[in-house]
């Protein structure tokens, strides 16, 4: 197969698959012994859009459904969900992006979704991963309301019905709220909530106005905590964001925005009360890293020891309540361990972070980003691969050593 790379360079390459290019992790899974560590992947994806085909028809306006099956059709020049302008594939050098759709499957299988996901978290030894969307991550960015609804009712009914019940139980999903829209939010809860796999919702946090705080949203939030599920923040970047256009580089604005949609609604939430308001509904901050909570915690801290007045709902300081939260650890900025090490003490990672993988993306983070961490114990190492997210998840162990892991290290909730 040859591949069209810069300047017209025609690159030979073998086909796509997806456990030959993971060969060397599936050898690190292998070496470091992971079937004994629970391993809970919290921000993994897949590319819905090609499966929109199955995803449309759930639709329930038939004039929205209608356009955006036209949109679809051979020839046509529309777009189904907003896409913002990038270079995630380096100019054709991340070879996965073009070439994934030419992956084989047994077409007598499960889904095809399920079976790739299958082969990446077997080579690297994740025994349950989390469901996202790729590009419908910036739906928020979609100028129709009504249009974020019906694509996210669409997108939730097919990954409930349709994907994760071919999973065998090791894939589950945060489902995606349409957050412009409060009431239909509360409604995706009462519909999904007790279906198998679902384990929480999801909101996109790129988006030109969100208030966490609306009162419009405090009945969709009661309905999530009484449920005992999880709400998420996933982040994302938007160079075509007024803030970021000064940005000449792609880097730039991915660097940035995805940890500036997360500063942005983590402080509004703080501020407000939400944690004093919803204190057992465990939230989530999604694909930030992890350098902003430092800065975070010291910025409102000072600011609140100042002007206390302005936040009367607040019962202790702001970086306390990040510290009821959690966080996904992808991507993790590696570069100097002893700042990592007083990132990870600010936070109280060992109880607050969570594995990610964010795999297929080119940034993705093997399970030993984290088990390789020199200044880790082994319970955080445990708790944080998974024995956290066994508790928030309710995901049962897989065998008998992962278990006994779990009660070693205090995790373990039992069936």
């Amino acid at each position: 197969m040859d591949l069209i790379a810069d300047r017209g360079r025609r690159v030979q390459v073998d086909e796509l698959n997806t456990s030959k290019l993971l060969a060397h992790a599936a050898k690190q899974t292998r070496d470091k012994g992971f079937d004994d560590v629970l391993c809970i992947d919290v921000d993994a994806h897949h590319y819905e859009n090609e499966s929109f085909g199955e995803i449309l028809p759930f639709m329930e306006n038939e004039v929205l459904k209608q356009l955006a099956l036209a949109s679809r059709a051979k020839g046509g020049r529309g777009s189904v969900a907003p896409s913002g302008f990038g270079y995630q594939d380096m100019g054709g050098r991340v070879t996965r992006y073009p070439l994934r759709s030419s992956e084989k499957t047994d077409p007598k299988g499960t889904h095809r979704d399920v079976q790739l996901g299958e082969r990446w978290m077997d080579a690297m030894g994740v025994d349950y991963s989390c469901l996202f969307p790729t590009g419908m991550l910036s739906i928020g960015l979609h100028p129709q309301k009504e249009m974020e609804v019906e694509l996210c009712w669409a997108y939730n009914r097919w990954v409930t019905e349709k994907a994760l019940p071919e999973t065998g139980g090791r894939m589950f999903s945060m489902l995606t709220l349409p957050f412009s829209d409060p009431e239909a939010c509360l409604r995706t809860v009462e519909t999904f909530g007790h279906r198998k796999g679902v384990g929480g919702y999801m909101v996109t946090t790129v988006r030109p106005k969100m208030g966490v705080y609306d009162n419009a949203y405090m009945k969709m939030y009661r309905a999530i905590e009484e449920r005992g599920q999880v709400l998420s923040f996933h982040s994302g970047p938007s160079w075509g964001d007024h803030t970021f256009q000064s940005c000449n580089r792609f880097l730039a604005a991915h660097a940035l925005g995805f940890s500036w949609y997360n500063i942005l609604h983590c402080t509004n939430w703080i501020l407000n009360g939400m944690g004093e308001r919803f204190p057992k509904m465990p939230v989530i901050w999604i694909e930030a890293g992890l350098s902003w909570i430092p800065f975070v915690m010291q910025r409102i801290d000072h600011e609140y020891m100042l002007r206390p007045s302005e936040c009367p709902l607040l019962k202790k300081r702001p970086s306390d309540y990040m510290r009821d939260m959690y966080y996904s650890v992808q991507p993790m900025e590696i570069q100097d361990m002893e700042a990592l090490e007083c990132t990870f003490r600010m936070m109280d990672a060992e109880n607050t972070l969570l594995y990610a993988s964010d795999y297929p993306h080119w940034d993705f983070d093997l399970p030993s980003t984290i088990w390789d961490l020199p200044f880790l114990t082994d319970k955080a190492r445990h708790n944080i691969l998974g024995g956290t997210a066994h508790k928030l998840f309710k995901l049962p162990p897989r065998n008998e050593a992962q278990k006994q892991n779990l009660i070693k290290y205090g995790n373990y909730i039992g069936n």
